[in-house]
């Protein structure tokens, strides 16, 4: 918390950045990000910073990270001189971050590639799956791939595909979850179906098996928002199943049941469709025809 003690003339990207010693993109971006609030209220970086302000910076990222290369097996699906389709095994995290400094994807990919593209600490990042979500993600190796992946990204150009194994059984056999999602107010760590500082999120999805208590399906990404699938799956009381976050009980041996099967796009390049599909991990698969046996 930073409590503003003399009269300051400046706005607010302009007076964190000579505070925090950060420069002022990054404080932009934390900004953009609603990790910053002023006097409990989110405000854009133009704000005219006044005495008696309360500044609460809420940075879950390192951005000083000095990101070291690591001989770390990565299952490559996919490369040519700009992008990288990598299917990601659960439990690695994506980019480095307090708690994870080191075994990362990031950490892996300096490793075997010459990545160019994207911020400091996580270079060549256009999207994230959750440490202990497996499956496919893309890569920009260079900034132009950055650029255009991430924009074809904010356009819903890529279509990602999800398998999910969740608790409960869902009565319809297809539908769509439409709520926004923020932060979650009491955990900051956590995200949440919410109408404070939200933003768009849909997700659809459709039953592709039905067991006991359990219920597999499919979900397509129309928005990619933090946690989106885990957080609206939670919201219609069907968790993904051993999932620590937002599910019924602590996970046990293996995370969430949640598998990034496919991704298809145009090659932002070239122009040609891009199409890959990987099966989940065998704990997912065993887990499968265990549901399976107890039918």
């Amino acid at each position: 918390m930073i409590k503003v003690e003399t009269e300051v003339n400046s706005r607010l990207d302009s007076y964190l950045s000579e505070q925090l010693e950060l420069s002022r993109s990054k404080v932009q971006k934390l900004i953009k990000e609603n990790l910053v609030t002023v006097n409990g209220k989110n405000v854009n970086g133009s704000y005219q910073v006044k005495l008696n302000d309360e500044i609460e910076v809420n940075d879950d990222l390192n951005y000083e990270i000095n990101v070291e290369p690591e001989n770390i097996e990565i299952d490559v699906v996919y490369e040519d001189d700009d992008l990288l389709v990598i299917n990601k095994k659960s439990g690695m995290v994506v980019h480095p971050a307090p708690g994870h400094y080191t075994g990362t994807l990031v950490n892996a990919l300096l490793y075997r590639f010459n990545i160019t593209g994207g911020e400091q600490h996580r270079p060549g990042i256009v999207h994230r799956l959750d440490k202990d979500t497996s499956g496919l993600m893309l890569v920009a190796k260079n900034e132009w791939t950055h650029e255009k992946l991430s924009e074809m990204i904010s356009k819903k150009e890529v279509e990602r595909h999800y398998l999910a194994i969740v608790t409960g059984l869902i009565k319809h056999d297809t539908g769509t979850i439409d709520a926004p999602i923020g932060r979650d107010t009491t955990d900051r760590q956590k995200m949440a179906v919410t109408d404070q500082n939200a933003k768009e999120a849909i997700t659809h999805f459709r039953v592709l098996e039905q067991f006991k208590e359990n219920t597999l399906i499919e979900c397509i990404l129309e928005t990619g928002r933090t946690h989106q699938i885990r957080v609206h799956l939670a919201y219609i009381n069907h968790p993904v199943l051993n999932d620590p976050a937002y599910g019924k009980g602590k996970a046990i041996d293996f995370g969430q049941m949640l598998h990034s099967k496919s991704i298809k796009f145009n090659h932002p390049r070239t122009g040609k469709e891009i199409f890959f599909e990987v099966e989940p991990p065998k704990e997912f698969l065993e887990k499968l025809e265990e549901l399976r046996i107890e039918e």
